[in-house]
């Protein structure tokens, strides 16, 4: 059984239909791309799985339970957490403040721990510090570990918002495009980072515009164009499919040739 199934999802926008019927399964334990022209769905379809706007008809179901319309924290409470296209974070924060914000199971966030302190409390709190210092160590981020997000570069706060994602312990993370306005040295080293998470049994869905990097790091490709799926299958067979190249890969080309 997939970890992710959408199945038939749609989602309108005052009257005009941004998913039409979405179909796609994500597998556990890989790297899965998501393709598509601007204008396709791929953002909508995001934001529909993770909460951030209710699908108007379909299932979404991860892990076993059907996830359609929570919240998003309720969704990130399940394991499935996103990161978006623009990579802020909370610009006068500290990269250290910043991933134990989104650490799981925070005990201020119930009265009685915040106000009592008890050892519990105490003890996750230390847990949380360990884990997001050995997330800053492993994506490279913890020479500016105590600096303010507003003063890490593009890539930096690309590697800030994969290392957010990972405080919260998920099952799959959905990466917007996580090298977008990335150098290509940085974009090759959070590639690499994205094959260890996979290899460790962490499963990612991304949206890429970077071709090289779908046929580097996924093990399956979906094609989406206007709303619905387009095509599925290795990057060669997606690339090699006259749809797509009729739909994406030769307008694409074309422009950048």
């Amino acid at each position: 059984m997939p970890l992710l199934q959408v199945s038939g999802v749609e989602h309108s926008f005052y009257g005009v239909q941004a998913l039409r019927g979405v179909d796609l399964a994500v597998e556990a334990n890989r790297i899965t791309g998501l393709i598509g022209p601007n204008g396709a769905g791929k953002t909508t379809l995001f934001n529909c799985i993770t909460g951030v706007v209710p699908p108007d008809r379909g299932r979404i179901v991860f892990d076993g339970g059907d996830i359609a319309g929570l919240r998003p924290d309720q969704v990130t409470e399940r394991g499935l957490v996103r990161t978006f296209q623009i990579a802020r974070g909370l610009p006068r924060l500290s990269v250290l403040e910043n991933l134990l914000l989104y650490g799981a199971r925070q005990p201020g966030e119930h009265m009685l721990p915040a106000l009592l302190r008890p050892e519990s409390a105490r003890l996750r709190e230390d847990a949380l510090i360990t884990r997001a210092v050995a997330i800053a160590r492993r994506l490279n981020l913890y020479p500016v570990i105590a600096n303010p997000a507003s003063a890490l570069s593009g890539g930096q706060k690309k590697l800030l918002e994969i290392g957010r994602a990972l405080m919260t312990e998920p099952k799959l993370i959905l990466l917007d495009e996580p090298v977008a306005g990335v150098n290509p040295t940085l974009a090759r080293e959070i590639g690499e980072h994205l094959k260890s998470l996979a290899a460790e049994c962490i499963t990612i869905l991304l949206i890429e515009h970077h071709m090289d990097m779908v046929a580097r790091l996924c093990d399956h490709v979906i094609v989406m164009a206007e709303g619905r799926r387009l095509a599925e299958g290795t990057f060669d067979r997606v690339a090699g499919d006259p749809a797509v190249q009729e739909a994406y890969m030769g307008r694409r080309r074309a422009g950048v040739a």
